[in-house]
């Protein structure tokens, strides 16, 4: 068993402001995730719902990111869930899938810049990233794009980065095909621990590390699948779980329905147990590792 602290990283490759330097020990790395693929259903809505069942995960921001299948809308505030969305906001964005984070900072300062869903647009290719946990090997990476000290924001903005150099230098395939190349070729570099959710115009992606630090959960819902944290948000919706994405799984939602993939080597994939989502980070109500928590 690990405990997997991983909070308080500092980088010269991290903007000077942008430095965590909070004398808080508290352990950092409970940011909430989640995603929902439901065409016909009000996407937005369901997402805020998610996010409020996850806010225990983080209160320093709040957003979401709505796809139409034409345009992905992202939209983000400080604060908590139900101060970043009203009626109105949610009601503008309509959709078939979304995805939404609420953030506690790991890396990078809490400013709305650092705020989640990060967005990205390479020629016919756009998404957005929502990331729980955080990288250990941010200064390797940066150093290896070709990244000058001081410009990350965060080590969520190193991943978009790295994923939008990967995208253009694959301008002969589909969007679909060449994201998941952009994110077959980025992901094994990619170390620490985390879940991450991604959207683009036509489909939502969970990604869960190899070890399974951070958890990662798929329900369905009726008409759709959904991606979560914590099995909680799967309930406040009517959604229920299917299982938790294994440790190195990928998983790909769209229309034609719910597939995984392993980009990891299997050398690296090596399960274990973080007791700090057990005693700081998870609701007494979820289930983690095949386990309810409290129990």
């Amino acid at each position: 068993m690990t405990t997997g602290r991983l909070a308080s990283v500092s980088s010269p490759y991290l903007a000077p402001d942008e430095q965590d330097e909070s004398t808080d020990d508290t352990p950092k790395e409970a940011c909430g995730v989640f995603g929902v693929f439901a065409p016909g259903q009000p996407v937005a809505h369901l997402t805020y719902l998610g996010l409020y069942a996850l806010q225990h995960r983080g209160q320093e921001s709040a957003g979401m990111a709505v796809s139409d299948g034409e345009t992905l809308t992202v939209v983000k505030e400080m604060g908590l869930v139900s101060n970043a969305f009203d009626d109105r906001t949610l009601s503008a964005l309509s959709g078939d899938l979304a995805i939404g984070h609420n953030r506690y900072s790991t890396t990078g300062s809490s400013t709305w810049r650092n705020a989640q869903p990060v967005y990205r647009g390479v020629d016919h290719v756009e998404f957005a990233l929502g990331h729980n946990g955080n990288l250990v090997n941010t200064e390797a990476l940066a150093a290896e794009a070709g990244m000058l000290p001081g410009t990350v924001t965060s080590d969520t903005d190193l991943m978009a980065e790295l994923l939008t150099t990967s995208l253009l230098t694959r301008h002969d395939l589909e969007p679909g095909e060449a994201f998941e190349a952009a994110l077959a070729e980025v992901l094994p570099r990619l170390k620490g621990a985390f879940s991450l959710v991604f959207a683009d115009r036509e489909r939502i992606i969970g990604v869960r590390d190899p070890n399974g630090f951070r958890p990662l959960c798929l329900g369905r819902l009726d008409g759709g699948w959904v991606l979560a944290s914590e099995s909680p948000a799967l309930d406040v919706i009517g959604a229920h779980l299917v299982r938790e994405l294994e440790p190195g799984e990928v998983v790909v939602i769209d229309r034609s329905g719910c597939r995984s993939l392993h980009p990891f080597h299997h050398d690296e994939v090596d399960p274990r147990l973080c007791l700090f989502e057990f005693i700081y980070f998870a609701r007494p109500d979820s289930v983690l590792y095949g386990q309810s928590v409290h129990h």
